[in-house]
């Protein structure tokens, strides 16, 4: 006959004195006290990792070459004991390891002496020739679209005189004419080394990007003054140019100088200042390369004054006749049949539509292991009043 263990409270069977909520309280508790002794010994053996380690780095403190693999694939002797003793924790092979080292200096290139450059420029010094542009004086408007629309209003309303019995005649109605510039993209695609990214004395990628900047504007500002159209801005002289006495809208004017691929004297600049409207005169500018300034600066009028005078400030422009000089390079030289100088008020003659922005690229995975800069802007450029500009050409007639 079987006997049960009864309890010392109530003399009953202990079993079945024990409630739900009991059990479960004595069964946690247990857990609790088989998690300590695995959260000590797991201590234990964490400090006996960091004893190891800590003995390794005195070991391996001293300076040294690391050695690399051999052709054949099989490691150094240093990485396999460290690679045993990371996948094991066995350090045997670190004892008795003595690491390789040597000595480094500079009076050996081998040994070090590659390591100390000579000084290295910060910046490199651009031998580029620099040149103004018109946009300085152009009216220069930004825009989000693919296109730039300039309305022109260049006829006249229509006048009588009215009296008071007649019948009030009709008179002309202006009309609207539309000129469309649309907006091209300028490209540049240049690329260096990462290594060379990596290694310069200097900033390579800001240098670059103010490279393709230079390149950019030096490119738009020959576009400005002869550029075609196509698959680009449209130049002020690439419109047909016609004597100014028989002008008319969609034509430059221009004045010659009555003597072929020359001067006749201080006259035709006088005649060229006068052939533009008053109304554009107050805002006006000379536009010519250096040569033709050169050629101009030793011109004097009939009492012995020159007509060039310097800039009385610093940054000041020159001035011809009291109207400002801009040196743009793009100009063409004097020759036989060149528009050699322009002047006008370029502010309301030519418009420069642009996205404001230039954007560059960086784009390290197409050509590895070269990165290429991709730099694009959007530019456009045309004559949106061609009352407002004149020419001078060096011609007979």
């Amino acid at each position: 006959m079987n006997k049960t263990e009864e309890s010392p409270r109530t003399g009953g069977d202990l079993s079945a004195d024990m409630s739900p909520v009991a059990e479960v309280k004595s069964a946690v508790a247990g857990f609790v006290n088989d998690f300590k002794g695995f959260q000590s010994d797991i201590q234990d053996r964490l400090q006996q990792q960091e004893e190891k380690l800590t003995m390794f780095e005195r070991k391996s403190f001293a300076p040294a070459r690391p050695a690399l693999a051999t052709s054949a694939g099989v490691d150094a002797p240093h990485q396999k004991a460290f690679n045993a003793y990371l996948r094991s924790g066995d350090d045997d092979g670190l004892r008795g390891l003595e690491l390789e080292g040597k000595a480094l200096g500079t009076s050996v290139a081998a040994d070090g002496g590659y390591l100390v450059d000579p000084q290295t420029a910060q910046t490199i010094k651009s031998t580029l020739s620099s040149t103004a542009s018109i946009r300085a004086i152009a009216n220069v408007v930004a825009v989000e679209a693919t296109s730039y629309d300039v309305l022109i209003d260049h006829t006249d309303v229509g006048h009588g005189w009215a009296t008071e019995a007649a019948a009030t005649a009709e008179t002309g109605t202006p009309s609207i004419d539309r000129i469309t510039i649309p907006l091209h993209e300028l490209s540049a695609l240049p690329k260096a080394s990462q290594r060379l990214l990596d290694d310069s004395a200097f900033d390579i990628e800001t240098w670059l990007a103010g490279r393709i900047a230079d390149k950019f504007a030096r490119a738009e500002a020959a576009a400005f003054i002869s550029g075609d159209g196509v698959d680009k801005p449209k130049g002020f002289l690439t419109h047909p140019g016609v004597d100014n006495d028989v002008w008319t809208w969609g034509n430059l004017g221009y004045i010659p100088t009555g003597v072929d691929g020359d001067f006749a004297g201080p006259d035709e600049i006088v005649d060229l200042v006068y052939a533009l409207g008053a109304q554009y005169r107050a805002n006006a500018s000379f536009v010519m390369n250096s040569k033709t300034a050169g050629a101009i600066r030793k011109m004097k009028d009939g009492d012995g004054r020159f007509l060039w005078s310097d800039g009385l400030a610093a940054g000041e422009p020159a001035r011809l006749m009291g109207y400002p000089v801009m040196i743009c390079e793009d100009m063409p030289d004097i020759a036989s049949d060149a528009m050699a100088v322009a002047f006008g008020d370029f502010g309301a003659g030519y418009t420069v539509a642009e996205r404001p922005d230039l954007r560059v690229l960086r784009d390290p995975f197409s050509a590895k292991p070269h990165v290429l800069f991709y730099a694009t802007k959007r530019v456009g450029g045309d004559v949106s009043d061609f009352a407002a500009i004149k020419l001078l050409k060096f011609a007979a007639s």
